[in-house]
């Protein structure tokens, strides 16, 4: 097993049963957190921070039989952004892979990340490519790769999020938890930004997710305000 006590691990929610939940990595390697290592304080309702299928960051607590006993609140927001936007960028890779190898994907796909690493191989002039691709295969890959990338543009939006009750801090935790690519900026403030090849429709998804924030923050009393 390659994990250590102390590591980051992208998980994806398996199962909750009773006061644990049940995930699994990438790799097929089972863990499982306690609902005080979810989050602080009381949790009312635990599917407010996670559902079955969710991907989430963990951290190692300890490994025992090749069991990871994990924690999620321990986790700093800044190094779970960090590795879901990894996490994402390997899925898209995996996806021109197999668009380009067929058949072939999946076991070239499991040498790399035995190895380096899809982010790394395909990070530029890594020189790694020709390690495990053929040179004509490298030139289809390298193009769907550009032209993804030069496509993509990022849409953001920021927005104040305050609450003056004791419990604040849980408050607005609790009601940012289920989305994602939601960064702070110090001062109650907010922003949101996810890139895209599709402006139109991720700025409407972004809508949908702050109207839903908005909604939430009235039931909790919070004060929101998105920035015009």
């Amino acid at each position: 097993m390659k994990y250590n006590e102390g590591d980051l691990v992208i998980c994806t929610v398996k199962d909750i049963v009773k006061t644990t939940v049940f995930v699994e990595t990438e790799e097929g390697v089972k863990g499982s957190l306690v609902f005080s290592e979810i989050a602080p304080g009381r949790i009312r309702n635990i599917r407010d921070y996670v559902v079955p299928n969710k991907v989430v960051v963990c951290k190692i607590l300890s490994i025992s039989d090749n069991h990871l006993f994990l924690s999620l609140r321990r986790v700093k927001d800044k190094d779970k952004k960090e590795l879901i936007e990894v996490f994402k960028r390997e899925k898209s890779l995996e996806g021109v892979v197999k668009k380009i190898l067929g058949e072939k994907a999946h076991e070239t796909i499991k040498k790399i990340k035995q190895n380096e690493g899809l982010n790394v191989v395909f990070s530029e002039n890594s020189g790694l490519l020709e390690k495990y691709f053929s040179k004509q295969e490298i030139e289809k890959l390298n193009k769907i790769v550009w032209e993804k990338a030069k496509k993509e543009v990022e849409i953001k939006k920021e927005f104040f999020l305050n609450s003056r009750q004791p419990d604040g801090i849980l408050k607005i935790k609790r009601l940012l938890s289920e989305h994602e690519n939601i960064y702070y900026l110090g001062g109650s403030k907010f922003i949101i930004k996810i890139k895209s090849k599709d402006p139109k429709h991720t700025d409407t998804e972004i809508n949908k997710i702050l109207e839903n924030i908005e909604k939430n923050s009235k039931k909790e009393k919070c004060d929101f305000l998105i920035k015009k």
